[in-house]
């Protein structure tokens, strides 16, 4: 019937007319993962009668969702781990003398909070560098950025900045950068290899005797 005809042609133009104002105004927002929900949960929410609020909110939530994703695996590469490992792959078993309890309350970051350092000592190859990578992918995860080098690196990037006469400068953008990690490792030589790893809390930086 004609009047049937024009009443679909009216619905067709206005689905059309908003899936491209939706385009339009998630690609704005820079938001790609709330159209591809505003597209894909409406049949969802009739079935199970969300509201409009219900929808709102899931659509929200795969965006904010997708934006941590990425947002964790942007800070991790900007980090430059050598490699990766987190927390769930260290064998304790080889280092039994380290607290799986301890490395779990460190997991929860409280220490980022509290302003405090982690210091994991102790020979070649008992694990410091995986744990101390696992927490800085954590915390990455988390939405801390994380600067990952070595003792020599650090040094090296000092020396060069004090040389230039800029070091003042450096030091404030290592240190007064918010919620920034850096992490440091180092390579040691030991008579003892079979000694796990200890690790210590500290408020303030530690103090060592050994060479830089």
């Amino acid at each position: 019937m004609p009047g049937r005809t024009r009443t679909t042609a009216k619905t067709s133009t206005t689905a059309r007319d908003f899936t491209a104002e939706l385009n339009f105004l998630t690609r704005a927002l820079k938001a790609p993962s709330l159209r591809e929900a505003a597209q894909r949960l409406p049949e969802r929410a009739r079935a199970e009668n969300w509201s409009h609020e219900e929808f709102l909110v899931a659509c929200l939530q795969r965006e904010v969702s997708a934006r941590e994703s990425h947002g964790g695996e942007g800070r991790i590469r900007s980090a430059r781990f050598p490699y990766r490992k987190s927390l769930e792959e260290f064998d304790f078993g080889h280092a039994r003398g380290l607290k799986r309890d301890v490395i779990a309350h460190l997991g929860t970051l409280d220490f980022v909070t509290a302003k405090e350092n982690v210091v994991f000592l102790g020979p070649p190859g008992t694990g410091k560098t995986h744990l101390a990578i696992g927490l800085a992918i954590r915390a990455c995860q988390a939405g801390h950025r994380v600067a990952f080098a070595t003792a020599a690196q650090w040094v090296s990037r000092l020396a060069e900045a004090h040389h230039a006469g800029r070091l003042q400068a450096e030091l404030i953008k290592l240190g007064l950068q918010p919620a920034r990690f850096s992490w440091w490792t180092r390579s040691a030589t030991s008579r003892s290899r079979t000694r796990p790893p200890t690790c210590s809390s500290n408020s303030s930086p530690p103090a060592t005797n050994e060479p830089r």
